[in-house]
């Protein structure tokens, strides 16, 4: 079991660059593969960004064309997604995600078995 809260949103102007965090609760932090998913209003929750248990293999949506980028500490059991050059269609509900996952360098399917709560990011034009 891992509990997971979001923190780092906020209303920002187009261009700018923000980072969220996502704090996992407990000591098994590394055993889980973890992402990024975000939903818009009207939209469908789509996910943003992967990354394995040892952080060294990420997935990106190709949407974001590079300018986001995951990472993890497992020493602080944090998740984190730095964002730069922010555009108004970023702006949604960004979520934290985690799944168990046997190796260290595989990345998370489709399936994911645990969520925080969201942090709210609005990027204004």
């Amino acid at each position: 079991q891992v509990q997971l809260v979001e923190s780092g949103g906020g209303l920002v102007q187009a261009g700018a660059s923000l980072t969220l965090s996502c704090a996992a609760s407990g000591r098994t932090f590394s055993r889980y593969g973890m992402a990024w998913f975000r939903q818009a209003p009207g939209k469908e929750r789509e996910r943003v960004a992967s990354i394995s248990r040892n952080g060294r293999n990420t997935y990106y949506v190709a949407s974001i064309e590079g300018r986001f980028t995951i990472s993890r500490d497992n020493t602080k059991n944090t998740l984190y997604l730095q964002m730069n050059s922010l555009k108004p269609e970023d702006t949604a509900v960004y979520y934290c995600a985690a799944t168990a996952l046997a190796l260290l360098t595989a990345l998370p399917g489709d399936g994911m078995d645990y969520w925080g709560k969201g942090t709210l990011v609005t990027v204004s034009s």
